[in-house]
C-alpha cells in the first residue's frame, strides 16, 4: 500500500524546467526531519542531514517527467506540440492529457481520425510529434487562446493504479520512485544518527539532460554519490534478455557495474545487500549511464559514483509499472550504505 507521500509525488505533475509544485511535495516531506532545506537558483532542492564528520553523501533522484509544450494554437483552436522529454508518439495517442495553465488545469485529448477514416496507406505510418492536435473542447482559435499560452506544459493525467502483488503503474514513475527512495533513506540515517554529512537531491531537468545534476553536484562537491532512477525490467515480452539482461520486478532493486560506477562503491553496495538480507540484483554497462550519475561522477574533480536503480516496465509510458518492494528495499540499502561509511572510509580504486 503506497504511503502519501508517495502518492503526492505520483499525483503531482511536473515536466522539466516546470518543477516548481513537484518540489513542493518534496519540501513539506523534507522539512519533517532534515537539518536543512535549500532551494537553489535552478530549482534543485536539497535536503542535509548533518552527521559528526567524515565525507559528504550525495543522494540524486530526479523529480522532472517527460512531458509536452505548446508551441502554437491553430485556426481551429487545437493545440500544436513538441516534446519535453524522449516520447513514443504511438504511447500518445488516444491519451487524456491535462494543459496546465495560469488559469489552472485544462484536461484535453490527443487522438487522430478514426480508423475508419485512414485510408491503407496512411494505417502503415506512425504519425510524427508536428502531425499530433491536442483537443480541449474549444469552438475557436480565440477561445483556445483565451485559457492557454504559447509554452504552457502538458502532461498526461496523473494516476496511480494499485495491481496484483504489490504492483503499482502510473505517470512519472520515472523518477518519482527514486524521489521517494532518496528521501525515505535520509528519514532513516537521520534516525540512526548518521556520522557524515549526507545531502538528498531532489534535480530538475534530467530529462533534457541531467541539468539538475550537474548545477547541484557542483555546488555540494560530494565525496561519495548514489544516483538513483527507474532501469528497464526485462521480465515482459519482446524484450531480449541476450542484449539486456536479466531485470525483473519485484526481485529487488539493481546495483549497477561498469566504467560509470566506483568499483569500491559497488562492492560496499553489494556488502551491505549481503549483510542485512538485502535482494539485489545486478545490470552492466558499458558506458556512461543516461541519467544522472553520468553527471555526477565527473563534476569538479570527480566523484565516486554508484547507481541503483528500480525495475520499471513500460518507460516513458502512462503506465510505467514498478514493484512497491522493491522501493523500499533500494531505500533500505541505501540509508544502510550511507550508515556504513566514516572518516576512515577511501573509494580510491586502487
Amino acid at each position: 500500500m503506497p504511503d502519501q507521500f508517495l502518492k503526492d509525488l505520483l499525483l503531482t505533475p511536473g515536466t522539466s524546467g516546470v518543477e516548481e509544485a513537484i518540489q513542493r511535495v518534496v519540501r513539506t516531506f523534507a522539512s519533517d526531519f532534515a537539518d536543512v532545506v535549500h532551494t537553489d537558483v535552478h530549482g534543485n532542492v536539497m535536503a542535509t542531514v548533518n552527521g559528526q564528520d567524515g565525507p559528504t553523501i550525495l543522494l540524486d533522484a530526479h523529480c522532472d517527467q517527460i512531458g509536452l509544450i505548446v508551441r502554437h494554437i491553430d485556426g481551429s483552436g487545437f493545440l500544436r506540440v513538441n516534446p519535453i522529454g524522449g516520447w513514443d508518439i504511438q504511447i500518445l495517442l488516444g491519451q487524456r492529457v491535462v494543459v496546465h495553465t495560469d488559469q489552472g488545469p485544462i484536461p484535453g485529448v490527443i487522438a487522430r481520425k478514426p480508423i475508419h477514416l485512414l485510408d491503407p496507406d496512411e494505417r502503415k505510418i506512425v504519425p510524427k510529434m508536428k502531425d499530433l492536435v491536442v483537443d480541449i473542447g474549444s469552438q475557436s482559435e480565440a477561445e483556445s487562446r483565451q485559457l492557454v499560452r504559447i509554452g504552457d506544459v502538458i502532461t498526461p493525467e496523473p494516476c496511480l493504479r494499485e495491481l496484483r502483488n504489490g504492483r503499482l503503474s502510473g505517470v512519472a514513475m520515472d523518477d518519482r520512485t527514486g524521489i521517494w527512495v532518496i528521501m525515505t533513506a535520509l528519514k532513516i540515517v537521520h534516525e540512526r544518527r548518521p556520522r557524515c554529512r549526507v545531502v538528498a537531491v531532489s534535480s530538475v531537468q534530467e530529462e533534457i539532460g541531467l541539468r539538475g545534476a550537474i548545477t547541484s553536484s557542483y555546488q555540494i562537491n560530494p565525496d561519495v554519490a548514489i544516483a538513483v532512477d527507474v532501469t528497464h525490467a526485462t521480465d515482459c515480452p519482446g524484450i531480449d534478455q541476450n542484449e539486456f539482461g536479466r531485470i525483473e520486478i519485484g526481485r529487488g532493486p539493481v546495483i549497477v557495474r561498469g566504467p560509470n560506477v566506483n568499483s569500491r562503491v559497488f562492492q560496499m553496495l553489494m556488502q551491505q545487500s549481503e549483510l542485512h538480507g538485502i535482494p539485489c540484483q545486478t545490470n552492466a554497462l558499458g558506458s556512461p549511464a543516461s541519467n544522472n550519475g553520468a553527471a555526477i561522477q565527473i563534476s569538479r574533480g570527480g566523484c565516486a559514483v554508484g547507481l541503483v536503480t528500480i525495475p520499471n516496465r513500460y518507460m516513458h509510458s502512462p503506465v510505467e509499472l514498478v514493484a512497491e518492494s522493491d522501493m523500499v528495499q533500494a531505500a533500505t540499502l541505501i540509508a544502510e550504505f550511507c550508515l556504513a561509511i566514516d572518516s576512515t572510509t577511501s573509494f580510491v580504486p586502487f
